[in-house]
């Protein structure tokens, strides 16, 4: 059976941008595929913890090699990366903060971005030291919301987009590179120009998972 990995990282509620488009992209990728089992997780529902000293020699250790204490320090990092890993589609509702993700999105990030678990490193091969582990046939979709607008590629104030190219270089990192974003601007603006912005995403959105 194959799995979709939902993941929200808003703090808002209805209110969310983000939240509410994945929800509308999700229940078309359910709509179009029945049979995928769906995981959800909101990261203001238990936020991932930082790294750590104890996270980090826990991390670089050998599994045989841990004491309790090390295991305990990436207990939470070994259940999102067995998650992610099951996952064959992954549908990621991110908003913009500061021209980059929120604090919560990186610390799930820094969990799951792991040495011998999501890539390998040999430091003998000369060639290729690092290697991708979460491979397979798999897409990630991104649905991004802004205060303002133009932060897509080719706009112009995409050089103040630090999100985009950060989520394309970890996960392309790991093996994931079928990377589809979706943006929904104008936050700060409301009105007309927040109501045509989302109607765009869900147009974007309808395009990209077609229901029949």
């Amino acid at each position: 059976m194959k799995r979709i990995l939902h993941i929200d990282s808003s703090p808002r509620h209805d209110r969310s941008h983000t939240k509410n488009l994945t929800r509308q992209l999700r229940d078309r990728l359910l709509k179009k595929y029945p049979e995928h089992e769906l995981m959800y997780r909101d990261l203001y529902v238990g936020i991932p913890p930082h790294v750590d000293a104890s996270w980090i020699e826990a991390a670089f250790s050998k599994d045989e090699k841990l004491s309790p204490r090390q295991k305990q320090a990436v207990e939470i990092s070994d259940h999102l990366i067995d998650e992610f890993l099951s996952a064959d589609i992954y549908l990621l509702g991110i908003p913009m903060y500061n021209f980059g993700m929120p604090s919560v999105f990186k610390a799930y990030i820094d969990n799951i971005i792991r040495v011998n678990r999501t890539f390998s490193f040999d430091p003998s091969d000369q060639n290729e030291p690092y290697k991708p582990l979460a491979v397979g046939n798999k897409t990630m979709y991104v649905i991004v919301a802004t205060g303002d607008d133009g932060f897509q590629k080719g706009e112009e104030l995409f050089e103040l987009n630090h999100l985009e190219p950060h989520l394309q270089t970890v996960f392309e990192f790991i093996g994931i590179d079928d990377i589809k974003f979706i943006y929904c601007g104008n936050d700060e603006y409301g009105g007309e120009k927040l109501e045509q912005s989302i109607k765009q995403a869900l147009g974007e959105i309808e395009d990209l998972i077609e229901v029949h």
